[in-house]
């Protein structure tokens, strides 16, 4: 590219613009991709697939697994084996497995190897020429209802119950590429018509374009008839609720900072780096899963709402689960990205302190509520009591400070006077000074 012109973007072979009269919108693919779902006893349709060559060409985003001392053959078997493998890096015996959204591509001799797209074969079936449209022009797979029942084998097996819904283990793939999924059954859904079932699927198709390591993977979903089921990536370590209240040892306090420090960036990312702003409207420890590394990841997005470009309101119906909800929600006026930073602060005040924000069985009274007692520790320069189980904590009482502190920033009544996430980030991490924040509740008071 010379100086002073603009990048030249092009779609691999099997791959569309999304829109022809802009090239930088992004490419979609032109063929249906890969079955994850086993049918009557028959094995996976990987071999209707093939790979298209892009020399010196990297993706940086979209790596979710890395293969070393391997051939380019075992490489490409390897992608062709597994049905949420879209393309693949190889360079120097090194395999990288990447998946859609891919994005920041670029062909640059210094890159080196090459990345190979797995494309359907032209002898197969193309998404064009798919009746039924199972599969939709975006990374999501779209599954019908008994392709969920042999998933879950009947929906026998509960991992976890909401508001929003009923969440079951299921295996996608066959017996040599065998993936552990999450199938959440949406409740109430039974109304859907017309318009809804359109902004439902046009929700999860944007919030499937998400890519984020704090975020949750979203698989696929289903909407056919009266069914809306959404299908994410298996978290082996379960949910933060069970980490910080059923169990008999409390994390370590490193542990609940790194958490804390995952959840406000995959929240700043939902609300600020997203191409369409995705608010989650349910942000609670029971949300918040972690894999085997540990690492959060914020999960159910069956009831978010997304804000259009040029939006800063929305007008919606509550959403969320009481403890957590925003007070906006409760005075029939549009609602923002502010809810969300309001269920996180709930949520670090909980990390914090590794218990529930309601709580009966206390010693003393005033504890019962704890972003009450929280901001009364604070005030009376008592937040050892807060932590004085948790020796870590303890001495790490400037860290304690702050988080306390942004937790109360973030729960303030008055909506404008929450900070958005990725300030909140900064003030977590130290990089921005936390002032003292006002009583939570004042600006009630005051009207």
């Amino acid at each position: 590219m010379e100086s002073g012109m603009f990048p030249r973007c092009n779609c691999p072979q099997g791959y569309v613009f999304m829109d022809p009269t802009d090239h930088s919108s992004g490419c979609v693919r032109n063929f249906a991709p890969q079955d994850c779902v086993v049918k009557d006893g028959n094995d996976d349709d990987g071999d209707q697939f093939d790979f298209v060559e892009m020399v010196n060409t990297d993706f940086p985003n979209g790596d979710y697994q890395f293969l070393n001392s391997v051939s380019e053959d075992m490489c490409r078997e390897a992608c062709l084996s597994d049905c949420l493998c879209d393309a693949v890096l190889f360079r120097d015996g090194q395999c990288y497995k990447k998946r859609m959204p891919m994005s920041n591509g670029n062909v640059d001799p210094a890159n080196g190897g090459k990345t190979l797209f797995k494309v359907r074969r032209q002898d197969s079936t193309s998404i064009t020429n798919k009746k039924d449209h199972s599969h939709l022009n975006t990374n999501l797979r779209r599954f019908t209802y008994r392709e969920m029942e042999t998933t879950t084998g009947g929906f026998k097996q509960v991992l976890g119950s909401g508001s929003s819904g009923v969440v079951y283990k299921g295996v996608i793939g066959d017996h040599s590429s065998k993936k552990l999924v999450a199938v959440k059954v949406l409740e109430k859904m039974h109304e859907m018509e017309g318009h809804d079932v359109r902004e439902f699927t046009t929700e999860v198709t944007i919030i499937g374009e998400t890519n984020h390591k704090n975020l949750a993977r979203l698989v696929g979903f289903c909407d056919e008839g009266q069914h809306r089921l959404l299908v994410y990536e298996f978290m082996s370590n379960g949910s933060l609720a069970d980490l910080l209240f059923r169990r008999e040892v409390r994390p370590n306090w490193y542990t609940r900072t790194q958490i804390a420090y995952s959840i406000a960036r995959g929240l700043a990312y939902l609300h600020e780096e997203c191409i369409t702003q995705i608010i989650h409207c349910d942000i609670k420890p029971q949300n918040i899963l972690l894999d085997d590394s540990m690492t959060a990841k914020i999960s159910d997005f069956g009831i978010s709402k997304l804000m259009k470009a040029n939006q800063t309101r929305t007008t919606t119906a509550i959403r969320g689960t009481k403890g957590y909800l925003a007070p906006e929600w409760f005075r029939n006026v549009p609602v923002t990205a502010k809810v969300d930073v309001h269920s996180f602060g709930i949520l670090l005040l909980e990390l914090v302190c590794c218990r529930k924000n309601f709580m009966m069985e206390v010693e003393k009274e005033e504890e019962m509520v704890l972003v009450d007692w929280a901001y009364d520790c604070y005030c009376q320069r008592k937040l050892h009591k807060l932590v004085e189980e948790d020796k870590e904590a303890m001495e790490d009482m400037k860290r304690v400070e702050r988080f306390v502190k942004v937790g109360i920033w973030c729960i303030q009544e008055d909506p404008s006077l929450r900070p958005g996430m990725k300030k909140v980030v900064h003030m977590l991490e130290g990089a921005v000074l936390v002032s003292k924040p006002p009583d939570p509740s004042s600006f009630i008071s005051s009207i």
